[in-house]
């Protein structure tokens, strides 16, 4: 197997090419020590045209025939330029973020943010640790909307994230919605993986949709459901309203359907997962993201730019100006 050799810059494809130089040396001791036997004229015309041309037009053949074999034996070790390396890697998982953004995602029990803004957080920091990933965003309330399609574009997905509010679906829990959503975005994505994070801090109480059986309709289609509930326990300040002053806040019981959240997750081959604070929620996030890691195959290649072609170009034309000056001078009269 040929090992490419870097020379000036250069990188040569066949090395073992430039052994053919060393014969070179033998054809000039050669072409020195052969000697015609005799003068094959019948006219002194082309000689007294050699002795005007001078002694140097003797020595051209010779000069261009060198010229072709160094240029003929250089292209044969194939020069390429600019190489450098690059790496190619396999695809990576498709996953849909799904993001509850109802207004009860406004409760501040996760200091000092509220629920909706913690999520946004943790969910980009799980958007940057995936590169190779096909990521997709379905946010969700009484309906749910495709914000971002899957996409490898993450800067996309970023701001997308970044827009996220209460208030821009109409109020409610439409898991069921929700599922069947990010399902359908995930059923045709090309590869073997897919995998759909919900997150939500209630119960399903809109959409004509049943969670378990948009659920299942997703295992059909090999996407793996991780769901997470957000919420401490007991009590916490939730908007009920607008006052003079902004959001009017009320204590009400923290509700999250652990049973439901738990039977669609794992019916999928997934799991449920519980964030009673903003350390738990990045947690989980973490944890998912360890969970669903393939190991990326990359193949290294170089790119090159192929330089063969001049030094080729160049013995071939010297070898016909070889072929053209030795017939030209037999055919002086």
């Amino acid at each position: 197997m040929n090992t490419p050799l870097v020379i000036g810059g250069l990188l040569l494809a066949r090395p073992w090419a430039l052994a053919l130089l060393l014969v070179l040396p033998l054809w000039w001791w050669w072409s020195h020590r052969r000697r015609p036997a005799a003068i094959a004229y019948s006219r002194v015309g082309p000689l007294l045209a050699a002795a005007r041309r001078g002694s140097w037009t003797r020595r051209l053949p010779a000069m261009l025939r060198t010229v072709a074999l160094l240029a003929l034996v250089v292209a044969l070790a194939q020069p390429r330029s600019g190489a450098r390396a690059a790496t190619l890697s396999t695809e990576g998982i498709n996953i849909v973020l799904v993001v509850d953004i109802s207004s009860s995602m406004l409760a501040e029990d996760f200091q000092p943010q509220n629920r909706l803004e913690v999520a946004k957080e943790q969910v980009k920091r799980f958007v940057a640790a995936r590169p190779t990933d096909r990521i997709g965003l379905v946010a969700f309330s009484g309906e749910a909307l495709t914000q971002v399609p899957l996409t490898t574009d993450h800067p996309v997905v970023l701001a997308a994230i970044d827009h996220l509010q209460a208030g821009q679906l109409e109020d409610g829990t439409a898991i069921g919605t929700a599922i069947a959503t990010a399902a359908n975005r995930l059923r045709r994505a090309p590869g073997k993986s897919r995998v759909m994070v919900l997150l939500t801090d209630g119960e399903n109480n809109r959409g004509a949709i049943d969670p378990r059986t948009a659920a299942q309709a997703a295992g059909q289609v090999g996407v793996r459901l991780y769901t997470i509930g957000v919420g401490t326990e007991g009590m916490a300040p939730v908007p009920v309203g607008r006052g003079l002053f902004g959001l009017r806040y009320e204590n009400r019981p923290v509700k999250i359907d652990e049973a439901l959240l738990t039977e669609v997750a794992t019916g999928t081959g997934g799991r449920y997962f519980r964030a009673r604070d903003a350390a738990a929620l990045q947690r989980i996030y973490d944890q998912i993201d360890r969970l669903e890691r393939t190991p990326v195959r990359a193949r290294s290649y170089v790119r090159f730019t192929e330089q063969y072609p001049w030094p080729l170009v160049l013995g071939v034309v010297a070898l016909l100006l070889e072929v053209g000056l030795v017939a030209w001078r037999g055919m002086v009269p």
